[in-house]
């Protein structure tokens, strides 16, 4: 039987060991090349992705769930849609309220994909022509929202409620976007995100695309306005200080008069009591003695005791001479009379 031998590039004929060399070098370069076939047919969709598979450029189907999937390689490619909520972050923009009153306007939105063929053919899929987009419905929202409402409207509605006192169950607070609530006193109102998404028409229809809020992160005045407004609030502060401090001192002036009053009442029925309690005492003494002398045989003792009281009394107060007739009780002392 004939043997064929291969030669090398002198004419020596090749060893077996180059033979193997080469089949293990085809092997790996066929082997290499079915990884890359078999790697150009999957396609991987992440829990976050859309994947879009398109055939010489049209939509042939939308990979919706997570997991691995197969395209036709070299012909059919593949186009990434976000499957999450975006961020995107407005321009501060001036806007001009109804009372004719620039504000700035800085805010966010939160948006996502809903339908991924849609915004690939309405959007070609540009998450930056879905935020161009996103920009002038959000912006023409805010501004027709802000110019139906005064500056006052924009400032209590930021937040949506604001605390109120209700005083002599005065509760009637009317308006067309408030409400009272007696109990805790508070006033809800509708808040600025509400009314910008009410204004906000629905662009999931036209677009695949979700607006899921609008939140305003800063309401502001042009610079060349801001100190009159500073000015003019200073002011108003301090009227209503100066109305509270009046209302109080007001208060206060009542209370001291009608605690003045109290006072002298009660000092005036203090002294008239004690009075009528002094006199009752100083006429129970002149019973008593009157019942302890009335007796003839102490009729003296009783003129000596007299005598005797009246002669201190007129002893005091500092050194005195005094001159009696001798007829005098207070003489009759010293006489032995008594």
């Amino acid at each position: 039987m004939a043997q064929f031998e291969s030669f090398d590039s002198k004419g020596n004929p090749k060893s077996p060991k180059n033979k193997k060399q080469v089949t293990t070098w085809i092997i790996w370069i066929l082997v290499i090349f079915a990884l890359i076939v078999v790697r150009s047919c999957m396609v991987v969709t992440y829990q976050d992705q859309f994947k879009l598979v398109r055939r010489f450029g049209k939509v042939e189907r939308v990979i919706q769930n997570a997991g691995i999937s197969f395209k036709i390689p070299f012909i059919e490619t593949v186009d990434v849609i976000p499957n999450e909520v975006l961020l995107y972050d407005l321009p501060a923009s001036d806007v001009i309220t109804s009372d004719k009153k620039t504000m700035i306007v800085d805010s966010y939105v939160l948006w996502r994909v809903t339908d991924p063929l849609k915004f690939a053919q309405t959007l070609s899929g540009s998450v930056m022509n879905a935020e161009g987009r996103i920009d002038t419905i959000v912006y023409n929202a805010t501004k027709n929202t802000i110019s139906n409402m005064t500056q006052d409207a924009v400032i209590l509605s930021r937040d949506g409620k604001m605390t109120v006192t209700i005083i002599e169950d005065d509760s009637d607070v009317t308006s067309n976007d408030m409400t009272v609530d007696e109990e805790t006193a508070v006033v809800e109102i509708t808040s600025l995100t509400e009314e910008i998404m009410n204004h906000i028409d629905n662009i999931e229809s036209q677009y695949g695309i979700e607006i899921l809020t609008v939140d305003v992160k800063k309401l502001d005045l042009p610079d060349d306005n801001k100190q009159a407004v500073y000015t003019r609030m200073i002011s108003e502060r301090e009227n209503i200080a100066a109305q509270y401090t009046a209302e109080g001192q007001a208060q206060a002036q009542i209370i001291m008069n009608t605690t003045d009053k109290e006072v002298a009442i009660t000092i005036s029925n203090a002294e008239a009591e004690a009075e009528a309690i002094r006199a009752e005492g100083e006429a129970e003494y002149m019973r008593i003695l009157s019942d302890a002398y009335s007796d003839e045989s102490k009729a003296d003792f009783y003129s000596f005791v007299r005598a005797l009281d009246a002669l201190k009394a007129s002893m005091e107060g500092g050194d005195n001479t005094i001159i009696l007739s001798e007829d005098s009780p207070i003489a009759g002392i010293f006489y032995g009379r008594y």
